[in-house]
């Protein structure tokens, strides 16, 4: 779960990331928390930025220090714009730069098309969507003004965006989330399109079912469990780590010729698995 994430998961320890600077947005609880510690265990400093929860996002910057790294919690609305671009500015200040940014922070306001009011739609697609092209141009305006150092990484910087199975996937009754998600695949191929040439990697990573609270009435019981589970062709549902260990890939030199890319971590869902029975 969420709370979860294993400080000493072998393999994964080791320091792909070692001396670089990344960001996560919504870091203080579920995927985002998980791919903090991730992060840092990795080799980097890290920014855990919250909107709410100052404790919670203490602990993870306690968990980060613990790898012999650096990190500091900082509060921020990712849908506003002067936040965000406050928020950069004090890491840049801080650590120097920015490597990574990874552009988790998402909510859901779930109604039927026909009871949802403008407010709910606005929201998600204010945070979801808005709030990952701002910290997207933020952190390439940096990029940009630093270029590449080789000692630290072959590119010039790395953004990884949070996506969903639900970019590709319709969902009846989260119509502003889905929307919000088949906008970020897109706002994600066009910025890797557009920054490619500058050597500045723009990736997705597009979870399934994963035990977060945003979710947890899918998962939390064995009957509603036994039921998400059809939906996925392996067999389990996923942890935040599963999530976690791709971006550390993602935002490493391991990946570096990997750009404009969505890396599903969703157990076979994408493979419509009804059709394999019933196509």
């Amino acid at each position: 779960m969420a709370g979860n994430a294993d400080d000493s998961r072998g393999v994964r320890s080791a320091q792909l990331l070692k001396g670089q600077k990344a960001l996560v947005t919504g870091a203080n609880s579920g995927i985002g928390l998980a791919t903090a510690v991730a992060l840092g265990r990795a080799g980097a400093d890290v920014v855990v930025n919250y909107v709410a929860g100052a404790g919670e996002a203490e602990d993870v910057v306690r968990r980060i220090e613990g790898f012999g790294v650096r990190a500091y919690a900082h509060e921020a609305d990712v849908s506003d714009e002067d936040q965000v671009s406050a928020m950069v500015a004090r890491m840049v200040e801080e650590f120097g730069t920015i490597d990574v940014m990874v552009a988790n922070a998402g909510l859901q306001r779930d109604a039927a098309l026909t009871e949802m009011t403008l407010a709910e739609w606005q929201k998600v697609i204010d945070v979801n969507l808005t709030g990952q092209f701002l910290c997207a141009r933020e952190a390439a305006k940096e990029f940009l003004r630093r270029g590449v150092v080789e000692e630290v990484s072959r590119s010039a910087g790395k953004i990884v965006c949070m996506s969903s199975v639900h970019q590709i996937v319709p969902w009846a009754g989260h119509v502003n989330y889905a929307s919000s998600k088949g906008g970020v695949g897109m706002l994600m191929q066009t910025l890797a399109q557009e920054l490619a040439p500058h050597r500045i990697r723009v990736n997705a990573v597009a979870p399934g079912a994963i035990r977060t609270p945003i979710n947890r009435d899918a998962w939390s019981t064995p009957e509603a469990e036994a039921d998400l589970l059809r939906l996925i062709p392996y067999g389990r549902v996923g942890n935040p780590d599963d999530v976690a260990d791709a971006v550390v890939a993602l935002a490493s030199d391991l990946l570096d010729y990997v750009v404009g890319t969505t890396l599903y971590v969703d157990g076979g869902m994408t493979l419509f698995p009804g059709f394999a029975t019933g196509g």
